[in-house]
């Protein structure tokens, strides 16, 4: 299961607003090679299923992963922070066992 925190809720219910994206939209997130930890997030709008899509709906948000980054994001808990001091939108992942400085990249 992926997690969908409210304030995460929020700032994508905003930001699809913002984009005039419709109701076939969700997010889409993945994890590629990369990142100073080896491993990247990524978080995107679509509104195209692929094969092998693991879709999610967690407090109203539709969200959808590759099964191969599923399997790095198990149990995350897409967040976000706003502010001065915010990180914009981030990844609570229980499964990562070490994380770099800027919260981009990681390590299992």
């Amino acid at each position: 299961m992926l997690f969908v925190a409210d304030s995460a809720k929020q700032k994508i219910q905003e930001l699809m607003k913002k984009e005039n994206l419709g109701q076939d939209y969700f997010v889409r997130v993945s994890v590629t090679s990369g990142g100073c930890s080896g491993l990247t997030y990524n978080m995107d709008f679509d509104n195209e299923s692929r094969p092998n899509d693991q879709v999610f709906d967690d407090n109203g948000i539709k969200v959808v992963t590759d099964l191969k980054s599923f399997l790095y994001l198990c149990n995350t808990t897409l967040e976000f922070s706003g502010g001065l001091e915010g990180k914009g939108f981030y990844f609570n992942n229980p499964n990562a066992a070490r994380t770099c400085g800027c919260g981009e990249s990681f390590a299992v």
